[in-house]
């Protein structure tokens, strides 16, 4: 009898450190998920993203803000890319946030697609690759908004925008659909970033 119960106690231990182990798994998958999520709610943090797929570089040439036929837009890429995203930012426990977005199309297609509130157009975040002299003034308008939103804000902040203006803001390159989490000061200027890659 005591040779037969042995093994079945040694089972016992293997199935509980399995357990354990899973329980430790979600357990860190949890805190993670929670992580993001309490930076953007902690008043100190915002979260940049680059608009979603959109293939080219820049616009068409004589291009208006105001009919989407004459930009570069997102593909069907970067709208599934987008939605994805969104999916993303609720699965790291983000169930609500307030979404502004460049008056670009791609920008605003983007920021909708995320599918929690309907993005409002922000022109502080507006592109100005093709008028880099606009660099330093348009950076300093993105802070001062920043500041202001830190203020006021009750609600996780996501800032859809293009690949120039998050360069020139945090220093630091993001690819289609890529997120960075900014930690600001009171003058909305950037203190440290961690990027949220697009996989």
């Amino acid at each position: 009898m005591r040779d037969f119960v042995q093994p079945l106690h040694r089972a016992d231990r293997v199935l509980q450190t399995i357990l354990l182990a899973a329980s430790l798994f979600v357990f860190s998958a949890s805190a993670m998920a929670g992580e993001l999520a309490q930076k953007l709610t902690s008043g100190n943090y915002v979260l940049l993203m680059r608009h979603a797929n959109a293939p080219g570089t820049g616009d068409p040439e004589n291009f208006k803000l105001d009919d989407c036929t004459t930009q570069r837009n997102l593909d069907q890429r970067g709208r599934s890319q987008a939605a994805r995203i969104g999916e993303r930012l609720r699965a790291e426990g983000i169930s609500d946030a307030i979404v502004y977005s460049s008056p670009w199309c791609r920008c605003i297609d983007t920021a909708n697609l995320l599918d929690f509130r309907k993005a409002v157009i922000e022109p502080s975040l507006a592109s100005f690759y093709n008028d880099r002299a606009g660099s330093e003034q348009s950076t300093q308008n993105l802070q001062q908004f920043i500041a202001r939103r830190m203020k006021t804000k009750t609600l996780p902040v996501i800032l859809v925008t293009h690949e120039v203006n998050i360069t020139a803001y945090a220093d630091v390159f993001a690819g289609s659909g890529d997120m960075i989490l900014v930690k600001v000061d009171a003058h909305g200027k950037p203190v440290s970033h961690q990027a949220y890659p697009n996989h």
